[in-house]
């Protein structure tokens, strides 16, 4: 069952923080004050032919999230409205209303520590079991949750889940090196080792033909499986030193990465074979983390070296950046993971500043 929490951190200084905390984790609710950092976009000077100065601004807002050093991440926006995260570090599930700044805390078996979760067009939740080998679905209105454990033991560590457009469920699992497929019908898992030993696969995606496609942390290496044989092919990007970490496609097929060791956006055209890539505005110390691409085919990318964290956004279609926002209230530590929503116009990630935060976009 859940527990309904909502804190109000206008008291000042680390006990007052703990009362709040306390008096929450015992089931009291209490009224919400949202935080809000209005940031503005710098223009981006620091490349040759950078966007004009002028850009209309994107509005960050961060909400506290009452269970400290949880490592709130991965939210995903249900039916309702609702932001769903997982706490990695804190062992759970959890929603955030943003409308009232008010959480409802889910507890899931111990030692589960998700990583990551997605919602289904019906509310169903379904998350990775990072550290117990399964992928968990949780009935919201009942509680109810359905463990699928990963059919080898070697696949411990099931990383990042994406929907087809059939609603099954692709994932990576990073450690045990496998790519794998949950069919959401019947609960069967189907496991597909990559090739490339200690390849580490990390960010996944699919893209208008139904095809999965993924990066390699672990390598230079994209890779993709052919749903119908389960086929998996991999491809090498041109830099041996490229460690490619989350992944988007835009409309036209093309794949896109963050080389997170190089400081880049890369670009692969399944179609010639070919690679493109951009050095990200603050270089090679970027850190390129975080990335998802909007209803306009923009791709939004969070620098995770600087401190606080930036969020810069690159139109495919002039091939220039043209904006830059820190994630001013929090510093955002490291942000790992954000998605885009298109009822909101927003792009909503966690922070290892213990927030989860929102980015509406121009």
């Amino acid at each position: 069952m859940g527990v309904s929490i909502s804190l109000d951190y206008s008291m000042v200084g680390q006990q007052g923080r703990a009362r709040q905390e306390e008096k929450a984790m015992r089931g009291e609710v209490l009224k919400p004050r949202l935080g809000t950092a209005i940031a503005w976009v710098t223009a981006v000077g620091l490349l040759p032919g950078a966007a004009s100065p002028v850009a209309p601004p994107v509005v960050i807002t961060e909400w506290k999230v009452p269970w400290a050093q949880s490592r709130p991440r991965d939210p995903y926006v249900d039916p309702q409205g609702r932001v769903w995260f997982v706490g990695q570090a804190g062992n759970y599930l959890a929603y955030l209303e943003p409308t009232k700044g008010e959480f409802k805390r889910y507890e899931i078996d111990p030692g589960t520590h998700p990583h990551n979760l997605i919602v289904d067009p019906k509310g169903v939740v379904w998350y990775a079991g990072n550290a117990n080998g399964t992928i968990g679905r949780l009935e919201p209105a009942s509680g109810k949750i359905t463990r699928y454990p990963m059919p080898d033991k070697a696949a411990g560590d099931p990383h990042t889940l994406v929907f087809d457009r059939n609603g099954d469920i692709w994932f990576t699992v990073q450690r045990g090196n496998f790519v794998g497929k949950l069919t959401a019908a019947t609960g069967a898992i189907r496991l597909i080792r990559v090739p490339t030993a200690n390849a580490l696969p990390y960010g996944i995606a699919v893209d208008g033909k139904n095809h999965p496609w993924f990066v390699e942390f672990g390598s230079n290496k994209l890779g993709t499986v052919d749903p119908a044989t389960f086929k998996l092919t991999e491809y090498t990007l041109p830099n041996g030193a490229a460690r490619p970490r989350r992944i988007a496609i835009t409309s036209d097929g093309r794949i896109w990465y963050g080389d997170y060791m190089r400081g880049m956006l890369g670009r692969f055209d399944p179609a010639s074979g070919a690679f493109a890539e951009w050095p990200v505005p603050n270089g090679s110390s970027a850190l390129p983390y975080a990335m998802a691409v909007d209803d306009r085919d923009r791709l939004w990318v969070v620098e995770t070296g600087p401190q606080p964290n930036r969020l810069v956004g690159f139109d495919p279609a002039s091939q220039k950046f043209f904006s830059e926002t820190p994630i001013a209230e929090s510093g955002g530590v490291t942000v790992r993971h954000m998605v885009y929503h298109a009822g909101t116009k927003a792009l909503w990630f966690g922070t290892d500043a213990n927030t989860i935060g929102r980015a509406q976009l121009p």
